[in-house]
């Protein structure tokens, strides 16, 4: 795996809903630093999917519905959606 440089924010990921059964295994209350160049052990699907919103996040940029320094996004399993919070903070 690449090393991750460590550059743009820090960002803190935690899973706060899940709603059926997580198939990768995650569940409320797990918590880890996640980047553009560390996917962290989250599920393939669910980081494909966040990724834009993640890259945008990291480097300060922010969108008309995000406010501050904390999002929520949810993965494409709609059945068993998993929901996690970004939280982004100075290095």
């Amino acid at each position: 795996m690449a090393k991750d440089p460590k550059i743009g924010y820090k960002i803190t990921g935690q899973i706060v809903r899940v709603k059926g059964n997580c198939l990768a295994g995650h569940y409320v209350g797990e918590s880890f630093e996640i980047s553009c160049h560390n996917p962290a052990g989250l599920c393939g699907f669910f980081y494909h999917d966040i990724f834009p919103a993640l890259f945008t996040f990291q480097f300060g940029g922010s969108a008309p519905w995000w406010h501050g320094d904390e999002i929520e996004l949810s993965c494409p399993d709609k059945e068993n959606e998993v929901v996690i919070k970004l939280v982004r903070s100075k290095r």
